[in-house]
């Protein structure tokens, strides 16, 4: 493995920023995502590849240098994620921005992000807007989370604030709080980011940053009932009697485990039309 040059400089602002992507068995997907990334300087990338078979190949891309962290068996996207911070650390790399194999990148995402972030040192982690669009492409809806840490940190449990492959996370913050593990089984996003807000802001930034793939074959379809347990044990974990929208999410979560998959995006997809 190589060493990323973790210092910025005038010419290359993004110098201290690193994409952290846990991917397993996706080469089509790494290389399509990859190649989304429009930035005014060089990305820098690390693979976390977690027990691929056969192993990911890093893609040859203009502006974009990969480097590729390989787990020596599948062990689960928290350990994979661990790994990729600890690695990040060790590099001496500010920022982490996630993004997973499938999804793209929306022009500038990583140099507006990083901008925030350098304007506001309380700022734990930032996201965008996403847009969710099915597997070949078409837009099904768009997420819009509050922009304000205090929004951020009132709705945390009644809707997607952060949408984590969207996030970018200062890699000191994450490592201060514990780091990604393997508490809560698929709800390792949310997990992470309200042990981050506990110490520190997150916001979002009210502009597209990431064109989100719902994958039939993701963590959120294949161990949807794992990922609402683990929520609802946050949720029990972190409630806030005096705040109503914890009661909401409560509420939410427990409808989810009654609700089919199918269903439950059914009604989403017609929810934020209507808001559209």
């Amino acid at each position: 493995m190589t060493t990323l040059e973790a210092r910025a400089t005038p010419h290359n602002s993004l110098a201290d920023v690193t994409v952290l992507m846990p991917a397993y068995n996706a080469q089509a997907d790494v290389e399509r995502t990859l190649a989304s990334f429009d930035e005014p300087a060089t990305v820098r990338v690390i693979i976390v590849d977690d027990g691929s078979v056969p192993p990911i190949v890093a893609p040859e891309l203009p502006n974009v240098a990969v480097d590729i962290l390989r787990m020596p068996k599948n062990g689960g996207i928290e350990r994979a994620l661990e790994a990729g911070i600890e690695a990040l650390a060790a590099r001496g790399c500010k920022y982490a921005a996630r993004i997973d194999a499938g999804d793209l990148a929306a022009p500038g995402r990583l140099f507006k992000q990083r901008a925030y972030l350098e304007a506001h040192p309380n700022v734990a982690g930032v996201g965008m807007w996403t847009q969710v669009v099915s597997l070949e492409g078409k837009p099904l809806f768009l997420l819009k989370p509050a922009a304000a840490p205090e929004d951020v940190r009132r709705l945390r449990f009644f809707r997607t604030q952060l949408v984590h492959p969207a996030m970018m996370l200062r890699v000191d913050a994450v490592r201060a709080v514990g780091s990604y593990r393997a508490t809560y089984k698929a709800a390792e996003d949310l997990d992470l980011f309200v042990r981050l807000m506990e110490r520190y802001d997150c916001a979002n930034l009210p502009e597209l940053g990431l064109y989100y793939e719902i994958n039939e074959g993701g963590i959120s379809a294949t161990k949807r009932r794992r990922q609402v347990v683990s929520t609802l044990k946050l949720q029990l974990r972190y409630f806030s009697a005096l705040n109503v929208y914890d009661w909401l999410g409560l509420l939410k979560n427990l409808l989810h485990l009654v609700t089919p998959y199918t269903l439950l995006q059914r009604m989403k997809a017609a929810l934020f039309a209507k808001r559209a």
